[in-house]
C-alpha cells in the first residue's frame, strides 16, 4: 500500500513538473513575412504570372479633379484612412510557349526598402532573370525602369530585348533633355537613361512605332496623356485577351468611380483622362483581362462599366487553370 501511494505521488510531481515546463516555454514566435509575391492566370494557352515588385504610399493630395474632402470620403469608402496610400508596383510575365516576356520591370533599387523585390519573385515564381527573352516598357517612369539594371547599374536581364514606343524613347532618352527640363525633373530623365544605358549599348534596345507589332503576339496602342510614349500591350490566345494598362491608373478607391480625377504624375492630365475612359470602356464591352502597374496586387481582374463610372473586380484566388468540368451545387 504504502509502495502504491509513493508511486502515485512520484506520477503526480512528474505530472506537475511537465506542466510547469511547458507553463515555462515560450509560444510560437511569429513568422513577420510574407508569402513569395506571384500569382498565375491561364489566358488562353498563355501562361500570365503577375509579379510584385514592392510598393510606396502617396499621399491623395496627388489626385487631382475633385475637393479633398471627396477623395477622404472615396478612400474611407475602402477602409483607407493613413496619410498615404499604399500603392503596389506589379510587373507581368507572359510565357507564350515561345518567348517569355516581362511588362515593366518596377522601381527596383530606385524606392529603397520597399522594393525591389522583382527578380527574388521571378525566382520564386519558377524562372530565372535570364530566361526572359523579351522586355515591354509601358512608360520609362522610374518605378517602370529602374528593375532594368542592378544598384551597379548593370543589366539584369542579360538576354532580354527591351521595347518601348518611340514616342517614349524619344521623349525620356534624348541626349539634350537633361539641358532642357526643369531642375527638379533631371533626375527622373537620369534614371530613364541610365537603366536604358547598358541595353542600349549592347543593341538590345528597340523603339517601335506605336501600333507596330514587335512580335506577331502582340497588339501596342499608343494611350498618351500620362507620358507622351504610354502604351499599352493586348495578348490574345484561343479567343481570350489580357491588356497590360501601365498607368492609366493609380488608385482604387477613386479613379473608378471617377475616372476624371488625374494624378500629379500625368504630364497632360486630358490626354490621361481620356486614355483612362476609352480604355475603361473598351475593356468593360469586351470582357477583356486587364493587368495593371499600380492596382493593389496581382493587379489583375476585370473592369464593369456602371453609367459613366467603373467597377473594378478583381481576379478570384483559385488554381492555375479552372477544371473542365466543376461540380454545381444547385
Amino acid at each position: 500500500m504504502r509502495s502504491s501511494l509513493l508511486s502515485h505521488a512520484r506520477a503526480i510531481g512528474l505530472g506537475l513538473a511537465l506542466c510547469s515546463t511547458f507553463a515555462a516555454a515560450q509560444p510560437p514566435a511569429q513568422q513577420k513575412t510574407q508569402v513569395p509575391g506571384y500569382f498565375r492566370l491561364a489566358v488562353g494557352d498563355y501562361e500570365v504570372t503577375a509579379l510584385f515588385d514592392g510598393y510606396n504610399d502617396l499621399s491623395p493630395k496627388l489626385l487631382k479633379g475633385l475637393k479633398p474632402e471627396q477623395i477622404r470620403a472615396l478612400l474611407a469608402r475602402h477602409a483607407i484612412e493613413t496619410p498615404g496610400v499604399q500603392t503596389a508596383f506589379n510587373a507581368f510575365l507572359i510565357n507564350t510557349g515561345k518567348n517569355l516576356i516581362l511588362i515593366d520591370t518596377g522601381a527596383g533599387q530606385c524606392i529603397g526598402e520597399t522594393a525591389g523585390m522583382l527578380s527574388q519573385n521571378i525566382k520564386a515564381a519558377g524562372y530565372q532573370p535570364d530566361q526572359i527573352d523579351t522586355i515591354f516598357l509601358t512608360h520609362l517612369h522610374l518605378d517602370h525602369v529602374c528593375g532594368l539594371v542592378d544598384a551597379n547599374k548593370q543589366p539584369i536581364f542579360t538576354n532580354a530585348m527591351v521595347y518601348a514606343a518611340k514616342p517614349e524613347a524619344d521623349y525620356w532618352l534624348d541626349p539634350t533633355a537633361l539641358g532642357r527640363v526643369p531642375e527638379q525633373a533631371r533626375a527622373y530623365f537620369k534614371i530613364a537613361q541610365d537603366s536604358t544605358a547598358p541595353y542600349l549599348a549592347a543593341g538590345r534596345f528597340k523603339a517601335f512605332t506605336p501600333g507596330d507589332s514587335p512580335m506577331a503576339e502582340v497588339q501596342t496602342t499608343l494611350e498618351s496623356g500620362h507620358t507622351p510614349g504610354s502604351t499599352t500591350y493586348q495578348f490574345t490566345s484561343k479567343g481570350q485577351s489580357i491588356v497590360f494598362i501601365g498607368d492609366l491608373v493609380h488608385n482604387l478607391a477613386v479613379q473608378f468611380d471617377h475616372p476624371e480625377v488625374s494624378i500629379s504624375f500625368d504630364e497632360n492630365s486630358k490626354n490621361a483622362i481620356a486614355s483612362r475612359d476609352a480604355v475603361f470602356t473598351e475593356a468593360a464591352g469586351k470582357k477583356t483581362w486587364i493587368a495593371a502597374a499600380h492596382l493593389p496586387f496581382p493587379g489583375t481582374g476585370h473592369i464593369e462599366a456602371l453609367g459613366k463610372r467603373f467597377q473594378w473586380v478583381p481576379v478570384e484566388y483559385g488554381p492555375y487553370q479552372r477544371a473542365a468540368h466543376v461540380p454545381l451545387i444547385d
